[in-house]
């Protein structure tokens, strides 16, 4: 069973993502980290984010073992994700690893912007994932703050909007649901409650299929 979560910054879909992942027993694959990895590395060779060649090379490179590390999740780099995201090159060449994730024996829950609409418009399971912006940049205070950032909520607001104007403008593969996707509005739930939402879609789609 191929699950493809997509969704806005902030919605809580990573978590999400990963609940339902331990829930059916599938590997989980958090996209955006290969985009952070990409710009990590762009900025660690010393290019500029926007140097499309830079970030093709830096894609192409990617070693998948350097996933997991934290500095991924810093401060920043979710905005630096999005900037070589929108570089038509680099996501062709990451289109490759993420459709051969999904294919594994079993399946995988994949997260990310563009699962449902292109990396596995097939999935079994489609899951659009959004919230307010001004719910969203309350969750992404809180998480900044804990981190020990000093950021006010106004600040976090106008990254978030700026950052969905940048994914879902971007000429190629933008942030939108699948035609076929069912939405989660996050705006009210915990994340007990929107697991359990998703959950019940999930199994709901199971159930028909």
């Amino acid at each position: 069973m191929i699950i493809a979560i997509d969704g806005t910054a902030a919605a809580g879909k990573s978590t999400l993502a990963r609940r339902v992942a331990q829930t059916y027993g599938l590997p989980h694959l958090d996209t955006g980290s290969l985009y952070r990895a990409v710009a990590r590395d762009v900025m660690a060779a010393g290019h500029s984010l926007e140097d499309a060649r830079a970030a093709a090379f830096a894609a192409k490179r990617l070693d998948p073992t350097t996933l997991g590390d934290p500095n991924l999740r810093l401060k920043g780099n979710g905005e630096a994700a999005s900037v070589v995201a929108a570089i038509p090159d680099v996501r062709v060449a990451l289109l490759e690893f993420q459709r051969a994730f999904a294919d594994q024996p079993g399946g995988a829950v994949v997260e990310g912007r563009d699962i449902g609409t292109v990396v596995c418009p097939a999935a079994d399971a489609k899951i659009f994932v959004t919230a307010s912006a001004e719910s969203r940049a309350a969750r992404r205070h809180r998480e900044l703050v804990g981190y020990g950032v000093e950021i006010t909520e106004e600040v976090v607001l106008y990254e978030i909007k700026a950052r969905d104007k940048r994914d879902s403008e971007r000429p190629v593969s933008p942030l939108k649901p699948a035609e076929d996707a069912l939405l989660l509005d996050t705006t009210e739930l915990d994340i007990e409650k929107a697991v359990a939402a998703a959950l019940q879609l999930i199994d709901k789609v199971a159930r028909r299929g």
